[in-house]
């Protein structure tokens, strides 16, 4: 389907999953929040994709650790500077990497090293039906389409990041990526309804991560599996860390929790099976500053004279990954 104010826009799932979900609710939220997409401080995201809605390819690749699409040789001189330009509209570029008409795009997180991490723990995403929490500029969803699940409904409110996925689905026109203008609180609108949910760097942004993490229970199917990806800090005991204001510079942090504080946190959700498969300081290799992100990273975010601690002084970053189902 194309919508001429959108770009290409995938059948509207919500049709042929209508009895499943609470289908009104999300379609009037959906066509309220529409209307972000059009304010002035997105205008020039908007234009940037519209920029550039002549140019198209059958040629991409999923498969492998970049998001290839089209080679460089099929644009013209001139098409390849208006495409560029539309690229740099969005930088910095925090998800990748990605490979676009032959112009390669480092982004702040080698996302691909997430994604090798998690792969070989899940089972086949082939006709399953996926969520996708602060699913950002799609890449991982576009990583998730070359096992062809049924459907891949990515979460993510900000127009920025909806119109950064839409530059590259109006090329690759996946049917099955659905991309909603919804945060992870609208998940109960879906009741046992996802085969599989990616929950990556989304609890330690919450005020309620047990709260949310019973609502992603509850939106999952049963026997159904989650892959949670949270930032936390090292030890033993059960406990989490509240920072005073800011995390490595960062606003929004509320808790950051040690391994088995965040498997208490997913037990007390009522998931089991909970398995911890990754545990490691998150490395200044993986979150780094680029010609695609020039903008402080990890590196500036750690203590100069410690790098075991932030520049505030609070334990420096892990990364735990944990699978979990329920019954």
């Amino acid at each position: 389907m194309l919508d001429e104010s959108l770009g290409y826009v995938a059948p509207d799932y919500l049709e042929q999953y209508n009895d499943d979900i609470e289908s009104e609710t999300i379609l009037a939220i959906r066509q309220e929040r529409q209307t972000q997409l059009f304010e002035p401080k997105s205008k020039r995201y908007y234009q940037a994709v519209q920029a550039v809605r002549d140019i198209q390819s059958n040629e991409f690749n999923f498969s492998g650790s970049v998001v290839k699409v089209g080679q460089g040789d099929e644009l013209s001189l001139e098409q390849q500077q208006r495409f560029n330009q539309a690229l740099k509209v969005f930088s910095p570029w925090k998800k990748g990497p990605f490979e676009l008409f032959g112009t390669f795009i480092d982004a702040e997180w080698r996302s691909d090293w997430k994604w090798e991490r998690i792969l070989p723990h899940i089972q086949s995403l082939t006709d399953r039906k996926v969520a996708d929490i602060g699913c950002h500029n799609g890449y991982f969803m576009f990583r998730m389409a070359h096992q062809k699940p049924a459907c891949v409904i990515g979460f993510e409110p900000y127009a920025k990041h909806f119109w950064n996925f839409q530059l590259v689905q109006n090329i690759v026109q996946q049917k099955m990526l659905h991309f909603e203008l919804l945060g992870v609180e609208h998940i109960d609108l879906y009741p046992d309804f996802f085969d599989t949910i990616f929950c990556l760097g989304i609890l330690y942004h919450h005020t309620d991560p047990v709260g949310l993490l019973r609502k992603l229970h509850k939106s999952l199917k049963k026997n159904g599996e989650i892959i949670i990806d949270c930032q936390g800090i090292p030890g033993d005991l059960p406990v989490a860390l509240t920072p005073q204001k800011r995390y490595a510079r960062a606003r929004g942090i509320w808790f950051l929790p040690t391994q088995s504080c965040l498997e208490n946190w997913i037990n007390r959700a009522g998931f089991n099976k909970i398995n911890c498969f990754f545990a490691e300081p998150l490395s200044t290799a993986e979150q780094r500053r680029t010609s695609w992100a020039e903008i402080d990273s990890l590196s500036e975010f750690l203590d100069p004279e410690n790098q075991s601690l932030t520049i505030e002084g609070y334990p420096a970053p892990w990364r735990y990954y944990v699978i979990a189902h329920k019954d």
